[in-house]
């Protein structure tokens, strides 16, 4: 709709997992070093837990993007499979072509095979699962055994779980602690700070432009600051309201984005905290104020985003 307006060549703020909008804020490369290093250094399990819509698919997409032409990888999206479905659509990954009736013993015996193989030629195996807390608890022992098949000098095969909160509650049932007990490297990935938005909103403008180096910054300070304080710094949300924001500014053929956008976007949004566009009046004041220029000495300091401001004595 407005791409041409903006000077965009593809959507800047789609929802859609796309690695070539990584977006390396702390979080995120610390969970990807995390993953990358333990991955070179041989580990077995490995795990990543973050709250829905902080990125964790882009990250995983990321790290495979990362992998490629250094190690086989295999990537299951959806887990939500039974014990032998599991090994079926890991084979497939492989390239193992398998009948669909084939038993657990034979799919055991052909990955191991593969495995083996990979191995003797100097490849390493990643297996990348996402949405890993969707695995139901009778599945996990497959996983178990999978990560039982090595060599005297190394694992046949590493596995990376990514999942939300949920996965860490799973993996705690005491019946599948063996799991637990084997996963040697794991991290956090939460939103990224307030002060990361606008480099985060320019970075995809850049990324979707039709010329990187003419892209301007669209989103104007005030703007910006509101939907930090809107999204509370969750990539998802962020994308969302980004995009109603342009879709605004377009609608009434401006080229920048205000604070009124970003307040009638977070207004639409059913995921935005009620709480944070009701007071949404005071935040326009503050952060009129903060942008006003500085140097007037009867001026006094603002309160940061969830502080309460300072009154005088």
């Amino acid at each position: 709709m407005y791409l041409r307006h903006f000077s965009l060549r593809e959507a800047p703020f789609s929802i859609t997992p796309d690695a070539a909008f990584f977006y390396p804020h702390e979080g995120a490369q610390a969970a990807l070093n995390t993953l990358l290093v333990a991955i070179r250094g041989g580990e077995g399990f490995l795990k990543i837990v973050g709250e829905v819509g902080c990125g964790k698919t882009v990250l995983c997409r990321q790290l495979l993007r990362s992998l490629q032409g250094e190690c086989v990888t295999a990537y299951l999206p959806n887990p939500d499979l039974g014990p032998r479905d599991l090994l079926l659509a890991l084979a497939h990954e492989l390239g193992l072509r398998l009948p669909a009736s084939a038993t657990r013993l034979r799919l055991l015996d052909s990955l191991q095979g593969c495995l083996v193989a990979h191995a003797a030629a100097g490849r390493q195996v990643v297996v990348v699962i996402d949405e890993a807390q969707a695995i139901p608890v009778r599945t996990v022992e497959s996983l178990r055994l999978l990560s039982n098949l090595e060599t005297e000098k190394r694992k046949l095969l590493q596995i990376v779980l990514l999942g939300q909160p949920e996965l860490d509650r799973k993996l705690a049932r005491p019946e599948i602690r063996q799991l637990l007990q084997r996963i040697t490297f794991s991290d956090h990935l939460g939103p990224m700070a307030s002060a990361r938005v606008g480099p985060y909103l320019q970075h995809r403008l850049q990324v979707a432009s039709l010329d990187p180096r003419d892209a301007v910054e669209v989103f104007e300070g005030p703007a910006v600051q509101a939907l930090a304080q809107f999204s509370g710094g969750v990539p998802r949300l962020l994308n969302v309201l980004a995009n109603k924001c342009l879709m605004l500014a377009y609608g009434e053929n401006r080229h920048h984005v205000g604070l009124a956008d970003a307040r009638l976007a977070a207004q639409d949004t059913a995921s935005v905290d009620p709480a944070a566009t009701a007071s949404a009046s005071w935040w326009d004041r503050v952060v009129a104020a903060r942008f006003r220029p500085v140097g007037k000495p009867h001026e006094m300091p603002l309160a940061a985003p969830g502080e309460r401001p300072r009154t005088r004595p």
